[in-house]
């Protein structure tokens, strides 16, 4: 963490500044500040907060914000040029974080409207994996993973609402934390469906994310989708055996390296004494399909249907094609997935009794950019496979890298548990990172 290392944050600045000039147009960036304003900011943090003792968790730390979220005086554009506009001001995670030291380099690239988990849905252009070349970086959070993997930030601000927030981090080689939600208000953030939205974050370690989460979270009185809800400590707890669920049965889509390095993650999990159970997968993975196969996907029209009606050629086709299967939607398809849900969410509650977190890969696969392009909407649905239930279960994440595949691909464990259970998630999380 820059804020904690001793290093003088207009250094830090500067280094930032310098990265990057040097990666050049990888299109990891929306909107950058500018220069003089990052160096003016880093150099008046020594004489705002002049005593090291008192100084903030976050003070030096420069971070990023996916650019469905607002800063003020920043344009917000959800990856559309023509949607943008210019909010006076910023959302309150945001406010917190600059509150507690950090710097706001810029705002970053993700898949349109939030909607995908490619990173390949953009009008910004496509950025890569840093582990790979060629590799999707995932989304729709793209850019956010992609300047912490790259080192250009120490954290980044993303968003998840199907996954946003752990397919790049498995694709990036970063941690994903997923909060609970309604433990980080959404205010100032484009819906993309707003019961289940909930901002994320990017890091490099579970420490790291942690002490950003404790900042960002709290309730929000103005918010209708805030709760109160447990406050996570700034610190991963040390956590002793766990018992862990692991689904009966595992898809991969015939993806073998993959296979083998979860059974590696499942090995290491029993070696840190952790005692893995065998739980029933079905209701999970029929939660998840609700998304994309039911109602949910009407919620994006509620958010820029009208928008999009009206600026057809803006929104990239893909999104396009989505927004089309939400049209055919009637009240009545949505009182039935509301009814199947929670069916669903009753199925499950047994679960929780017998484990205290579940554990899946992040993604059973990966894909290539030109792949994506190919099949966009097929393999979109592969690369979500084990994360599109986690808000429709009411679920809390957390997302860690889990080393390479034989065919030296990147290769990610998330671990969930019910809503709530965030600190306790992240000890578990940094046990099972700090042991790689």
């Amino acid at each position: 963490m820059s804020g904690q290392d001793g290093r003088d944050p207009r250094e830090t600045a500067e280094d930032v500044l310098k990265r990057i000039e040097a990666r050049g147009d990888d299109h990891v960036w929306i909107t950058l500040r500018p220069a003089d304003e990052l160096l003016d900011d880093a150099a008046r943090l020594p004489r705002r907060w002049p005593d090291p003792r008192t100084r903030p968790p976050l003070y030096g730390m420069p971070f990023a914000v996916k650019d469905n979220v607002d800063v003020a005086g920043m344009p917000t554009t959800a990856a559309c040029p023509a949607f943008a506009y210019v909010p006076e001001r910023g959302a309150p995670l945001v406010e917190r974080l600059v509150a507690a030291g950090a710097l706001f380099v810029g705002k970053t690239n993700l898949d349109q409207f939030a909607t995908g988990l490619s990173g390949t849905r953009s009008p910004y252009g496509a950025c890569e994996s840093p582990l790979v070349p060629g590799l999707i970086s995932g989304g729709s959070s793209s850019g956010s993973a992609v300047a912490v993997a790259a080192g250009l930030v120490d954290f980044a601000i993303g968003t998840d609402t199907a996954g946003s927030g752990r397919v790049p981090a498995a694709l990036t080689g970063t941690v994903g934390v997923k909060p609970s939600r309604g433990l980080v208000s959404t205010l100032g953030v484009v819906p993309a469906c707003a019961s289940l939205d909930c901002p994320s974050v990017f890091a490099r370690t579970v420490a790291d994310g942690a002490a950003v989460l404790a900042v960002i979270a709290g309730h929000e009185p103005a918010d209708p989708w805030s709760r109160v809800l447990p406050a996570p400590s700034p610190v991963p707890p040390v956590t002793g055996p766990a018992r862990i669920g692991v689904p009966a049965h595992l898809d991969f889509f015939g993806d073998r390296a993959a296979e083998a390095a979860f059974e590696q993650v499942r090995e290491r999990l029993a070696n840190q004494g952790h005692r893995l159970v065998p739980v029933g997968f079905e209701p999970f993975l029929a939660a998840g399909r609700l998304l994309y196969d039911g109602p949910w996907v009407a919620e994006r029209l509620a958010s820029f249907g009208r928008f999009a009606a009206l600026n057809p050629v803006q929104v990239h086709p893909v999104v396009r094609e989505i927004l089309l299967k939400g049209a055919g939607l009637s009240a009545v398809d949505a009182f039935e997935g509301l009814y199947r849900l929670r069916e669903l969410r009753a199925e499950v509650r047994p679960t929780w009794e017998r484990v205290d977190a579940l554990a899946v890969p992040t993604v059973p696969t990966t894909y290539t950019i030109s792949e994506m392009i190919e099949s966009p909407i097929e393999r979109n649905t592969v690369l979500g496979h084990y994360t599109t239930f986690a808000n429709l279960l009411d679920l809390a994440a957390v997302s860690v890298p889990a080393g390479m595949t034989a065919t030296g691909r990147p290769h990610g464990l998330t671990l969930l548990a019910p809503a709530g259970t965030d600190e306790r998630l992240a000890g578990l999380a940094a046990a099972f990172h700090e042991g790689l």
